[in-house]
Order: C-alpha cells, then structure tokens, then sequence
C-alpha cells in the first residue's frame, strides 16, 4: 500500500512522488511547515505578502512582458513601464518606500535591458517544463530558456541583497531539476544555468555534468522518500508533530505560517515586512 492509499500490485511500476523544487525545499527546510502548506485542509492562514518578494515579482513580470512585445518595441523605456504596471505597494512600510524601490527597481532593467539582444527570441519565458525520475515526477517554471549554439540555457533572475555566486549556481536544486525538465521537455541538449543577479548586474553560471546532476536528483529523491516516509506514518495515525515536526530557528521570524505555530513564535520574534529589502544608502 502506498502512502496515498493506493494498492500497489507485484510487478507494477513504483508510484512517482509529484513535486517541484519549491515543495522538496520546504520539507527539507521544516517539516511542519511542509504539512500546513501541502497537506492541512483548510490551508492555516498566511501572513503578510513581503516587499522584497514584491520587488521580484514585478521584475519578473516585466521581463517576461518586454519579451511579449513586437521587437521593435524591446526598449528600456518600455522594460521601464511594463514594470510600472506591474508594480504594488504590498508589503512597504508605506507609499514612500514603495515609490523609492519602484524607482531602484526600473533603474536595474535601465541598465540589464540594455544588454539583451531584443531580435534573439528566448525559446521560452516562465517555461513550465517537467521531467521523471526513478522516483519522482518533478516540474517547474524557468524564467528563461535561451538558446546557445546547440545548447540551451536555464536563466534566472536574481534580485536579492548580495550578488549570486557560482557555488550558488552549482548548488541550486531547483536550476538543476530544471535542466532536467528542459531536457525532457523541449528534446535538446542542456548543461548550463546562469543567475542574472540585477541589482549588481553580474551573472553566475555553472555547467552542470551527468554527475553534477546525479548527485542532484538523490538528493531531491531522498527528500520525497521522506516526505513519503511522514505522510505514510501521518496517515497510519502518528501524531502531527510527530511524522511532521517542527523545526524552529531565525527562518520562523518570517514563516507563512508563523501566527499558527507557536513553536516558532517562541523561536525568534517577528520581522517587519519590509525588512528584507537591503539598506538603503
């Protein structure tokens, strides 16, 4: 029998765990979270949307724009405002702030936008893409898949604090199941990932080999088996706490799910939704 329930017959091919990088992280990261995310029905409420997901998000979604128009129209001006439309004050201590990081914000695609060749058409942007494993069905959505030669590279937008590094680019799960997904989806070769960190405008690049990956997909294996391991015992009558148990540390001063843990409401106090965007010179 398998942790959802269903009878498993002799000879018949393992059930696949479904999962995305986001969902592998956040068991790995605290289980209790995984389970008021992905398993509690009704959902426990959420806090507070956060500004420095904001700022990304509008980024994010002004690139992909910028890459929706007619070439001629692959301007920075225009980068500039699709980012206005797709800008909102969540999360900012007020309206002054969120106008002082709009302004910051438009002025890193001022500057990236420039670099990009506007006739070199991505083969896709926010690409969902998925692939299979001995253990595990996993998929994704790529912020850009370029095309190299005869290669194809996973590209992610980075808008963060501290400029991305190269260990951060070899060490990413999520890029690594990417190349996976890109494989599989589009059926052609795919080694590279590149993080494209705008604030700082540096890009950090990793090739990624057979091993590279291996070592990647275990991983990413191992955590599905033992997120089997607690649904199963959940299931078979384990306490919450006990098949999902909490893991409390700094991370719970900014958990989704903080005002319904009070494991982590003693484990750190609460940040402000603001204080994650870097310190304003």
């Amino acid at each position: 029998m398998t942790a959802g329930g269903q009878l498993e017959m002799p000879g018949m091919p393992r059930r696949l765990f479904p999962a995305t990088p986001s969902k592998l992280a956040t068991f790995s990261d605290c289980p209790r979270r995984y389970r008021m995310a992905y398993l509690d029905r009704p959902t426990p409420p959420k806090g507070p949307p956060w500004a420095h997901n904001t700022v990304g998000s509008a980024v994010h979604a002004a690139l992909r724009s910028w890459w929706e128009l007619p070439v001629p129209e692959r301007t920075p001006r225009a980068a500039r405002q699709l980012l206005y439309g797709h800008w909102s004050d969540t999360g900012f201590a007020d309206a002054e702030q969120s106008a002082t990081w709009r302004a910051r914000a438009a002025g890193w695609l001022d500057e990236y936008v420039p670099t990009l060749d506007p006739t070199d058409e991505p083969v896709g942007t926010e690409r969902q893409v998925a692939a299979t494993t001995e253990r595990l069905a996993v998929s994704g959505r790529v912020d850009r898949i370029d095309a190299r030669g005869d290669e194809l590279v996973v590209v992610d937008y980075k808008t963060g604090r501290v400029p991305s590094t190269e260990d951060e680019a070899r060490g990413s799960p999520a890029l690594a199941l990417y190349v996976l997904g890109v494989r599989r989806t589009l059926r052609r070769p795919c080694t590279r990932v590149e993080l494209h960190h705008l604030p700082s405008g540096t890009v950090a690049a990793f090739e990624h080999t057979d091993r590279s990956l291996a070592n990647h997909v275990r991983r990413a294996e191992d955590v599905a088996e033992d997120i089997t391991t607690a649904t199963a015992a959940r299931d078979a009558g384990a306490g919450d706490d006990e098949a999902f148990p909490p893991v409390p540390g700094q991370q719970c001063s900014w958990c989704d799910f903080r005002r319904s843990c009070p494991t982590g409401q003693a484990a750190a106090p609460p940040r402000e939704t603001w204080s994650f965007l870097p310190v304003e010179p």
